[in-house]
């Protein structure tokens, strides 16, 4: 038996919260329901117990595994991807700790450095970590992220089963486009990108990622849309057509993210529940592409138990 298909938007909405979500604007829900386990796959925990990186200079938020859990409850999503931030640099710690709060609901992202040993990252996977986080984007505790460093973490990761993400501009990727195609892992690409919504499908990253997707061992992370949205939130209408046509392409690879608790944004700017109605746009009112998002595709790749009764969407 399937897993229930999540209502279209035109459901009636759901009654608002009484209190704020810490790191989330608004009070209202979703206009529609979930799926049952729906997934958040990109998301960052920071809890004061754990110290930043003496590389790190800004000061990092309080969002803690208890602060999320009252966003999950808003949104209604019950699985969850806890990615390091950068704040850590190759600190595992609180990820790990956030881990083992959330139990089997979560699985995580870690970071390392180049010289990881495979007997560090054979002690992370029992705990959830699936994957390693590759930055080039913002500042990293080694200095400048390289090429050669995404290559030979994606040789250490291939016999583990896990996939290398990658967070890079749209200039970055193309520059590597002959690297991305040959990993030895699964990809997963953050934050749509980072494409331009003002170039969107005629750009040359978004050639490069159609055909990565075809290759079928690449993800997108429909996340971040606030990071090159010219028109803002709540609506980030700009971003549309760009989900519109990565839905469209490749459904089954697919993921979403709120990116909680939104560092690069103004704090209290943004509103998880207009992310998720965001995502049924991109996703053109498709209940079964919805599903696949938030369901069927994080199961796959992040191992997830599917529970017995059900199977996924083919």
């Amino acid at each position: 038996m399937n897993i229930a298909v999540a209502p279209s938007p035109s459901s009636s909405p759901v009654p608002s919260i009484l209190l704020p979500v810490p790191h989330s604007a608004g009070l209202g829900r979703p206009g529609f329901a979930l799926s049952p386990l729906a997934c958040d796959s990109h998301m960052h925990i920071f809890d004061t117990r754990f110290a930043s990186s003496p590389h790190w200079q800004r000061q990092p938020p309080s969002a803690p595994v208890q602060a999320y859990r009252q966003l999950q409850a808003r949104l209604g999503t019950q699985r969850a991807v806890v990615v390091t931030p950068s704040t850590y640099g190759t600190d595992n710690r609180c990820t790990l700790d956030a881990l083992a709060q959330m139990g089997g609901s979560a699985r995580g992202v870690a970071v390392v450095g180049e010289d990881v040993t495979d007997a560090e990252l054979q002690r992370l996977d029992p705990h959830g970590v699936r994957g390693l986080r590759v930055n080039f984007v913002t500042p990293q505790s080694w200095g400048v992220t390289t090429p050669r460093m995404l290559a030979t973490l994606a040789g250490k990761v291939a016999g583990l089963g896990w996939h290398i993400q990658v967070f890079a501009h749209p200039e970055q990727l193309l520059d590597m486009a002959a690297l991305l195609k040959s990993l030895p892992a699964p990809l997963v690409v953050d934050h749509m990108a980072r494409l331009d919504p003002a170039r969107g499908v005629t750009s040359e990253a978004f050639a490069l990622l159609r055909h990565l997707l075809d290759d079928g061992r690449t993800w997108i992370k429909l996340s971040g849309a606030y990071m090159r949205s010219a028109v803002g939130g709540p609506s980030y209408a700009d971003t549309v057509a760009l989900g519109q046509a990565l839905v469209a392409h490749a459904p089954a690879r697919m993921l979403w993210g709120s990116d909680w608790p939104h560092t690069t944004e103004t704090p209290g700017t943004v509103d998880d529940a207009a992310l998720v109605e965001l995502l049924s746009r991109w996703c053109a009112g498709d209940a079964l592409a919805l599903h696949r998002i938030l369901v069927d595709n994080p199961e796959r790749l992040y191992g997830f138990e599917t529970p017995a009764g059900t199977t996924l969407t083919s």
